[in-house]
């Protein structure tokens, strides 16, 4: 927010707090904001999208089981529809280290749509009237539930919305490089060593085939999320809330946003523990370690271009040194694989603070709120960005090609006709003497040149 010299007094259980004059929030946001000034982290877009949104839908709900009045539900509907849209983040202004139920920030919610709501009625702002944060906004939940069940639900959005789509993307464009490169034999590596001869496009469709399982986990993921704790109110049991509450606003969720959102079958469990975050977070680690292994090896493949594998040409799109002329360096590819160790560290944080459930709740919900939610964004925006500016624009070198020949592992094609021994000892041999398999095998064995082209046709060593 703006800085501002006027000010206006808000209250709660605690007593009056002076809060900025423009502000939306009140005073159990004002008094959070003085009791945490330890971070500029902030929860995400997504995270106040849901949890405006379950507020929102709440109120729909409560107007149907007569717990409000159809006034107060349009203000709540109204005020909680610009939140959703964005239009108040300035007055989200807590910080991610606060109580761990994050219940600082479901107040800061609370005020700012009931202030808004009161705007719109043409009230008092600060006055409570028509429209109350705890009363009315927060009605039929807890903290303890709703802060849960809105990590939950952004998560879903984030992977419904970005990063599925972004890993499909990202898929794609490796398999199309499969195809594009089927027909480039190049030597295999195993242990960093030379190994048995490969196609450029089997080691695509590798990579390939990490995002497409990547995928899979990441939707196994979202079916964990898709159980939320909303219902259980304080501490499980559902005091102060309609029975039937959680399951009419997880229906109206699931129809605004396109995705699963169901009323868990054991609260104890979904306020107590935040294990299907750490699941969550564990398929997205997984993907992390994807990704890494993925820009490694393409930054090694594109080394070079005269002292490096160079097996690939890399997309150039910005001069690398600032003290060496024409040097271009593999950053797009060293962006990803930072962004990996960043979700690599956020899944730590995510363990450890899900291991923090004491007895009925779990107290690190905003920091794993805040590691999640990155985790998705920078997984998603790094599929994308690796995608398009790296992946897409790969080309193969023939150096590849070139340097087949050149492998002593065709030694390998020679043991099933002269024994394991004497293929080891000719590739010792072709080694010492820097000459070909095929120069050595001509030397030593008794095989016809018409079986030497058979054996050591490297495209036949590459299978199907």
């Amino acid at each position: 927010m703006t800085e501002n010299t006027t000010t206006r007094t808000e209250r709660d259980s605690m007593g009056p707090v002076e809060v900025p004059g423009e502000a939306l929030y009140g005073a159990q946001t004002g008094r959070a904001l003085d009791n945490f000034p330890i971070s500029d982290l902030r929860f995400n877009r997504r995270f106040i999208q849901a949890l405006a949104a379950l507020k929102l839908e709440a109120a729909e709900v409560n107007l149907e089981l007569g717990v409000i009045d159809r006034t107060k539900r349009d203000l709540i509907v109204e005020a909680a529809e610009e939140v959703v849209r964005g239009d108040h983040d300035r007055h989200f202004v807590l910080d991610i280290f606060q109580t761990g139920s994050g219940t600082s920030t479901n107040m800061n919610a609370n005020e700012v749509i009931s202030n808004r709501a009161i705007q719109i009625a043409g009230g008092e702002v600060g006055s409570k009237d028509p429209v109350h944060p705890n009363d009315h906004v927060n009605q039929g939940q807890s903290s303890n539930d709703i802060i849960p069940t809105a990590i939950h639900l952004s998560a879903l959005i984030g992977i419904k919305e970005d990063l599925l789509p972004a890993l499909t993307k990202m898929q794609a464009a490796l398999e199309a490089k499969a195809d594009e490169f089927d027909g480039v034999v190049k030597t295999g590596r195993t242990h960093l060593q030379d190994a048995t001869p490969i196609r450029l496009g089997q080691e695509f469709r590798g990579y390939a085939g990490q995002v497409e399982r990547g995928i899979q986990r990441v939707n196994k993921a979202a079916e964990d999320l898709a159980e939320v704790a909303l219902g259980g109110t304080a501490v499980g049991t559902g005091v102060n809330a309609k029975p039937e509450f959680s399951q009419k606003v997880c229906r109206r969720i699931s129809r605004r946003f396109g995705v699963e959102v169901r009323e868990t079958e054991n609260h104890f469990q979904a306020q107590s523990a935040m294990d299907a975050t750490v699941f969550a977070s564990g398929a997205l680690k997984t993907v992390a370690v994807s990704f890494l292994k993925i820009a490694n090896d393409i930054r090694f493949l594109g080394s070079g271009p005269r002292a490096g594998y160079a097996e690939i040409a890399l997309p150039e799109v910005q001069p690398g040194s600032s003290i060496m002329p024409g040097k271009v360096n593999p950053v797009i590819a060293e962006s990803a694989a930072m962004v990996s160790a960043q979700v690599l560290g956020n899944d730590a944080t995510v363990a450890y603070a899900g291991a923090s459930g004491n007895f009925e709740l779990n107290v690190m919900l905003p920091v794993i709120a805040y590691n999640l939610n990155q985790s998705v964004d920078l997984l998603a925006s790094t599929a994308n960005n690796l995608t398009d500016q790296c992946i897409a624009g790969l080309e193969a070198t023939d150096r590849g090609p070139t340097l087949v020949e050149q492998g002593l592992m065709l030694a390998t094609s020679l043991a099933p006709e002269i024994g394991y021994d004497t293929a080891a000892a000719l590739a010792k041999e072709a080694y010492k003497e820097d000459k070909t398999i095929r120069e050595i095998a001509r030397e030593k064995t008794d095989l016809s040149e018409e079986k030497l082209d058979e054996l050591l046709d490297a495209s036949k060593m590459t299978g199907v």
